[in-house]
C-alpha cells in the first residue's frame, strides 16, 4: 500500500499558491494530501501587502497553517525565495517536517537574508528606492525566449501567470532567517535545480557537498525554466512522488 504523504508547497516571491495547480493535481490524484497556501501579500491575501510584511510574516503563515491543520511528517517544498521561508519554518517546528525540498531555491544559513544568498536582489531594492513606494518591488519583467517570464514561454501560460503576480515587500528580502535550532539540522534536504534557461547575470550559490545532518547532499537537475511547476509539472511531480 502506497504511503499517503502530506505536501506543503510554498510559492516564491511575486507568485501565489495558484502556481502549483498542475503539480498539486498530479500529487492529489495519487492519493496524497497537498496544501498550497498563498503567503501574505499574494493571492487571496494580496490586499494585506504592506511595508511591514516580511520574511517573518511568511514563516508565520506556513507555521500557522501546519499547526492549524495539525500536519505532521510534512514534505515541505520551497520554490525560489521560499527557500528562505521553509528554512525558517523548519527552525520553528522541526518535529513537524519530514523532508525539506529546495526547488530552484535560495538556500540560506543561519542569520542570512535573501541579499546574502542572491546579491542581485539588492539591485531590485535599489530600483524600488527610487520610486514613490520604496518598500515594494514589482515582479520581474518578461524576457525574450528562452527565459520568458520566470522561465515560462507559452503565451497562454504567460498571460495566466502575469495575472497572478503581485508586488513583494522589500522587508521579505532584508529580514534574516533563524536556523539555530539543532533539530532543524537533522531534517533531510533535497535540492532540485532548474537548468538550461538561466537568465544572464543570475548566479546561484553551489549546494554544499554535505547536508547539515552530515549526509551527502542530494541534488537533482530538471531541464526547465525557473517556474517548472508551470512548464514541467509532470517531471516535477514525478520527482516529488519518487520520494527524492
Amino acid at each position: 500500500m502506497t504511503t499517503r504523504n502530506t505536501y506543503v508547497l510554498v510559492h516564491g516571491a511575486w507568485h501565489d499558491g495558484r502556481c502549483w495547480e498542475r503539480v498539486a493535481a498530479l500529487l492529489t490524484a495519487e492519493g496524497h494530501r497537498v496544501l498550497t497556501p498563498s503567503l501574505t501579500g499574494h493571492g487571496d491575501k494580496a490586499h494585506l501587502l504592506g511595508p511591514e510584511v516580511g520574511l517573518t510574516t511568511h514563516i508565520e503563515d506556513v507555521v500557522g497553517l501546519v499547526l492549524g491543520e495539525d500536519l505532521t511528517d510534512v514534505v515541505l517544498v520551497g520554490h525560489s525565495y521560499a527557500g528562505m521561508v521553509v528554512s525558517g519554518v523548519a527552525n520553528r517546528i522541526p518535529e513537524r517536517v519530514r523532508r525539506l525540498v529546495y526547488l530552484d531555491a535560495m538556500v540560506p544559513t543561519h542569520g542570512e537574508n535573501a541579499i546574502d544568498v542572491m546579491p542581485i536582489t539588492q539591485a531590485m531594492i535599489d530600483a524600488a528606492a527610487a520610486t514613490d513606494q520604496p518598500w515594494r518591488i514589482p515582479p520581474l519583467p518578461e524576457f525574450p525566449a528562452p527565459q520568458g517570464l520566470f522561465g515560462v514561454t507559452d503565451p497562454d501560460d504567460i498571460a495566466w501567470l502575469r495575472a497572478t503576480l503581485t508586488d513583494e515587500s522589500v522587508l521579505c528580502f532584508r529580514q534574516r532567517v533563524e536556523m539555530d535550532n539543532p533539530a532543524q539540522a537533522l531534517i533531510p534536504r533535497v535540492h532540485i535545480r532548474c537548468v538550461g534557461r538561466e537568465p544572464e547575470g543570475v548566479t546561484r550559490r553551489p549546494v554544499p557537498e554535505l547536508q547539515p545532518n552530515g549526509q551527502p547532499s542530494r541534488v537533482h537537475e530538471l531541464k526547465s525554466g525557473h517556474d517548472c511547476m508551470i512548464t514541467d509539472p509532470g517531471e516535477l511531480g514525478a520527482l516529488l512522488l519518487e520520494g527524492i
